[in-house]
């Protein structure tokens, strides 16, 4: 079932972010994209950094030379649309990218949003990205501050 996007207080001043947002249905990875910022931004993010490619497919590369080269990041929150059309293509791209974000946050132990929507049409897609109830951008944005606190808390534990 749906659920709608919580309103959430959650604060994190100094954070730094990166978004990994691929070009390919723009029209509904755009508006993640700028929910996604805005809710950074909001929190009290101290950078947001934005990486554009051109599709799901590319966004493992991408994320993976930023959890290795960018020291400090607080999380990547990485945003896609992949439509299901007639062949299993998209079944293909949205498995391997989903097993990617996941090495790739294990591996750097950096937090990786996946956002990388694999939706049956574009009804879904305007649902879960172009309104405000359900915006995935949004939800990403604030899943990524909760990473960041757990793993600063996390740090901060070990350091003790």
């Amino acid at each position: 079932m749906l659920k709608a996007v919580k309103k959430r207080n959650t604060k994190f001043a100094g954070a730094t972010f990166a978004i990994v947002a691929s070009r390919y249905n723009a029209r509904y990875v755009d508006a993640m994209l700028k929910s996604a910022e805005a809710e950074l931004k909001r929190a009290g993010a101290k950078k947001v950094e934005v990486w554009r490619v051109p599709g799901a497919y590319e966004i493992p590369i991408v994320t993976a030379k930023l959890a290795r080269t960018h020291q400090g990041l607080s999380g990547i929150v990485c945003l896609g649309v992949i439509l299901r059309g007639q062949t299993v293509h998209a079944d293909y791209i949205g498995r391997a990218v989903t097993e990617a974000l996941m090495e790739i946050q294990i591996k750097h132990e950096v937090p990786v949003i996946h956002e990388v929507l694999l939706l049956e049409n574009e009804e879904q897609a305007r649902v879960r990205c172009l309104g405000k109830e359900f915006n995935r951008g949004t939800e990403a944005a604030q899943t990524a501050l909760e990473m960041a606190r757990v793993m600063a808390d996390l740090r901060a534990s070990s350091a003790e």
